[in-house]
């Protein structure tokens, strides 16, 4: 693995697996399955699209891209593949599912040994277009952290009633 791009995305990467533990481990279902409203997702709706992320999307584009090039378009991701694979299992096993997978897909990342030169590599998003490598594990990194944002603004929210006149002072209840 070389270049300060990609371990800057390794810091975070590595990460969130244990950021969303604390965040969500053991709290009451409450907590969990809230949402902002109908067709919003739950901060268990979120963990489950990570799971199903690591499973079919990162690593598995990052593949095509040095195996075809833009010859061969990414498979179309499923955004609705967490409400069937999820469902009836606690947040506590999503949670080490997520961790296990992303921790996985992390070693096979660094493997790869990938140089400056591959990062410029092609590849086709079926709705995007061309794409690079480097911008695909941007997206990734800045992904974790666009949902981290949401599970941390679906939680507050859970109490913009109850704390009265101060939502005023919290933009997050905006």
């Amino acid at each position: 693995m070389s270049g300060l791009f990609l371990e800057e995305c390794f810091a975070v990467l590595t990460r969130t697996p244990a950021t969303f533990d604390a965040m969500l481990r053991g709290l009451p279902e409450q907590w969990t399955t809230a949402t902002e409203g109908p067709g919003t997702w739950s901060p268990y709706v979120v963990i489950g699209h990570l799971i199903h992320g690591e499973k079919t999307d990162w690593v598995a584009r990052v593949m095509i891209i040095l195996e075809h090039g833009p010859h061969q378009p990414f498979e179309p991701f499923d955004r609705d593949a967490q409400f069937r694979d999820s469902q009836g299992k606690p947040i506590s096993a999503l949670l080490d599912e997520f961790a296990e997978r992303r921790a996985d897909n992390l070693v096979q990342l660094r493997t790869l040994d990938l140089q400056p030169a591959q990062l410029e590599l092609v590849g086709t998003h079926p709705a995007l277009g061309r794409v690079t490598l480097r911008q695909l594990v941007a997206t990734w990194t800045s992904h974790d952290l666009a949902h981290i944002l949401q599970v941390s603004r679906v939680m507050a929210k859970r109490y913009k009633q109850e704390v009265g006149p101060w939502a005023e002072y919290l933009s997050v209840m905006r």
